[in-house]
Formats: C-alpha cells, structure tokens, sequence
C-alpha cells in the first residue's frame, strides 16, 4: 500500500483520508492548527498520524486538499520539504459564482503549483470532478488524472485502486486545465441539470 499525507483538514481530506485507511495505507493528517488535525486523525483512526506543517510529509504522495487560492502558497511555503515527493493537487479554481474558472486560460492550478514545486516533485491532479459528499460514501468511482511524470501516475494509480475507485489517465499535466473545467461542468451539473450533489462522471465502455 502507499504512504500518504493530507495537507488540510476539510470534507475532502476527511472522505480521502478514510478511503485511505480503509484500503490500508499509512495517512499522516497535516494542518494550520494542529487541534484540527490531531481531531481528524482521531476520526479517521487505525495508525493514522499527524504532522508539524511546513516540516517533511511523512507520506510518499502528498495530497494536497486545500481551497484552490491556498494551494500554490502552500506548495511555495513547503519549498525544499516536498523534494522527491508526488504532489496531487484536487483543488477547483471555480470563481465567485462559481460559472467560471478564476485562473488564466493557458495554465492550471496543478501547473501553477508545477512551477513552485521543487524540481524533483512531481505533481498530478486528481480528484476534482467528484464531490466529498459522493466520495465519502465510498462506492465504486471514477477518478480522473493527469500528470507529466509517469512514475508519479502509477503511484497515484495504485493508491486510487487502493480506494475501491478506478483511476483514469486523461493525459499529461496540461490536461488538469481541462480537468478544472469538468469540475466546472460538475458543479453546472449539480446546480441544474441533475439537480444535486448526489452523482460523479464517469466513463462506460459499451459491450
């Protein structure tokens, strides 16, 4: 199984991170405020442990599950603690209203958050087209990736099987700017054509 940190403690840390125990992995819960972490940690039980942040992430993969203006910062501020490491990002830049992605058209938060990594690092998106409240119940999803460095996908890979989810290639890192604007055809989703937040994408092979 795969070792795994979670930088922040709201609904998709918490819906990742018990997946995560349940599939058998190590989770390390990283948090501003160390009560909050030390809590969910507690919640998520099994050998689940907490680390000091800005200090090196225990995990081999880094989950990165923070609100999307939070998350090239945070990268920034971790520098050097995240060399060598494999840094998803599952953050949606939606705007205000959220009909709208809050970012240039020609990049990504997973690519913005690229170019503060260290060079070692390796990042891939992953997450962001389904909800915490459908993730956290656990069944069988579909979970979309994208990512430059082939090694850190078939890590990410295992640890989304690991989950009970089937992971699905879309491309290299350039591919996560479309990734954003699924979650944006998601949310669009939600608001009218399905009516709530009950539901994921998927892919159906025909028989």
């Amino acid at each position: 199984m795969s070792s795994i940190s979670i930088i922040g403690t709201g609904n998709m840390a918490r819906a990742i991170g018990a997946l995560a125990v349940a599939g058998g992995n190590a989770v390390e819960v990283i948090g501003r405020d160390p009560a909050k972490a030390a809590d969910l940690a507690k919640a998520l039980g099994g050998s689940t442990t907490t680390g000091e942040f800005g200090a090196v992430p225990a995990g081999d993969i880094v989950v990165v599950a923070l609100l999307y203006a939070n998350v090239v910062p945070v990268v920034a501020q971790y520098g050097d603690a995240l060399a060598g490491k494999v840094i998803v990002d599952i953050s949606n830049p939606f705007n205000a209203a959220a009909d709208g992605l809050a970012i240039p058209e020609d990049t990504s938060i997973a690519q913005e958050v690229a170019k503060a990594a260290p060079a070692s690092a390796h990042v891939v998106k992953a997450f962001n087209t389904v909800f915490g409240v459908v993730l956290a119940k656990g069944r069988p999803l579909d979970v979309f990736i994208a990512g430059d460095a082939p090694r850190a996908k078939a890590a990410v890979t295992e640890f989304i099987e690991s989950l009970g989810l089937r992971p699905l290639d879309v491309g290299d890192l350039h591919m996560a700017h479309w990734l954003e604007g699924t979650g944006l055809v998601v949310m669009g989703l939600a608001r009218h054509g399905v009516g709530n937040f009950d539901f994921a994408l998927g892919a159906a092979v025909p028989g």
